[in-house]
């Protein structure tokens, strides 16, 4: 996968389903990425089917393996970026809210590129090593 596919802007669209695979939200997104001497930025502002407006801005920075960190304002510490062929692998923790309370989840993105432009990316969430729900997105990048 060309990385360079998280530059300019972007539109992305999904469901977020519950652990018994219940569709519990859907959300729109505009994205707009930028890369300056190798550093990536991806700024995100999802709007969810209740009216709730997340934002959300990833930095990448490649590392010492050839891949790359990425950091988010609600991801604790960093996480793992991989790069192989069509595909990007990505291992992070998430804050969350949930019932009121902000707790954090592992995330596991796996994205696909299946044509130039667009990319699935599939999320499995984890809470002790137990599935909690699961993402799905449609990104696209936005052409004249």
């Amino acid at each position: 996968m060309n990385y360079k596919l998280f530059s300019g802007p972007l539109t992305a669209h999904g469901i977020l389903k519950n652990r018994s695979g219940e569709v519990i939200r859907y959300f729109n997104a505009t994205l707009e990425g930028s890369w300056e001497n190798g550093v990536g930025t991806l700024a995100e502002v999802f709007v969810f089917d209740d009216g709730e407006v997340q934002n959300r801005t990833w930095t990448m920075t490649p590392n010492a393996k050839g891949q790359y960190t990425a950091t988010a304002n609600d991801v604790i510490g960093s996480g793992d970026v991989k790069i192989a062929g069509n595909a990007l692998f990505m291992n992070y923790v998430l804050q969350v809210q949930y019932d009121g309370d902000l707790i954090e989840v592992n995330v596991d993105d796996r994205m696909y590129m299946v044509k130039d432009g667009v990319v699935i990316n599939e999320s499995v969430m984890t809470k002790f090593g137990v599935e909690v729900g699961y993402l799905s997105i449609v990104i696209a990048k936005v052409t004249d």
